[in-house]
């Protein structure tokens, strides 16, 4: 038992691997409580799909080399738009943010068909690839995610109102459409941490379902991000001997043992709500 645990974490790649999980599993959970508890699922999994553009634009331009600022660049400014359009338009929010999604999406595919060698470079950020990560991607990801989970620590209250009681938010006179704005680009920056990680595709799941299975343990808001966290983390290791030992795509075997844990836990608890 103690070689099939240690075996794999010999070579350097799953030592990686094992810090990039770790990270993003701590970072998608934190922004996740929020995302969940707002509603805002589909907004995250269309801010997911509207990077692809500026992955491939990225690509076009300089390569591999520089994909996460192209990415990055392209999620605070579609997180921005979404928020815009679904605040100043007639339109319903899911409408707007659908519309959004697909026009976007459908232009990160555009561009990608252009791209003669994608299937080699670019499907790791459809799909995932932490086996793939690298030194200055661990830097990216622990630089960014300690921002991000920073920025949520010096305004927790502030979210804390906003999510729960946004009249009384409004009330109190504090700044709304900016914390709304600031919690967007938090997601962005989010997603674009763990994009290497689990993928655009796959992306939604390190958001939402690590914080829905620690909603279903407890209702106190600390104590589900730390859930969340550990959640998060615990699913990133599973999916690393799953990856390593029966040859699974390493994004798609940390959202399987995400989903199992939720599914595992809704079960046991099912009958609480009966």
């Amino acid at each position: 038992m103690l070689t099939f645990l240690l075996e794999p974490f010999q070579y350097p790649f799953m030592q990686r691997g094992l810090l990039a999980v770790l990270i993003v599993g701590a970072v998608c959970a934190v922004i996740g409580t929020y995302v969940v508890l707002r509603g805002m699922a589909f907004f995250g999994d269309a801010l997911a799909h509207s990077i692809l553009p500026g992955i491939a634009v990225g690509y076009l331009v300089n390569g591999s080399g520089s994909l996460f600022w192209w990415a990055l660049g392209t999620a605070v400014v579609a997180s921005l738009g979404i928020g815009a359009v679904t605040r100043n338009t007639k339109i319903r929010e899911d409408a707007a943010i659908g519309i959004i999604f697909a026009g976007m999406f459908a232009l990160g595919i555009a561009l990608i068909s252009t791209v003669r060698t994608y299937s080699v470079d670019l499907t790791h950020f459809l799909f995932g690839d932490v086996l793939g990560v690298q030194a200055g991607d661990l830097w990216l990801s622990a630089a960014f995610g300690g921002l991000v989970i920073l920025t949520i620590a010096a305004l927790y209250k502030e979210f804390l109102v906003l999510s729960f009681d946004p009249i009384l938010a409004q009330t109190l006179r504090m700044p709304v459409r900016l914390l709304d704005n600031i919690l967007l680009v938090l997601t962005a920056v989010s997603i674009v941490v763990a994009l290497q990680t689990v993928g655009v595709a796959l992306m939604l799941a390190m958001l939402v379902t690590p914080a829905s299975t620690a909603y279903l343990l407890t209702r106190r808001l600390p104590v589900m991000m730390l859930l969340a966290a550990a959640l998060a983390s615990l699913s990133g290791v599973v999916g690393l001997y799953v990856s390593y030992y029966w040859g699974v795509p390493s994004g798609a075997a940390i959202v399987l043992a995400s989903t199992l844990i939720f599914g595992v836990v809704w079960y046991v608890r099912r009958g609480e709500w009966v």
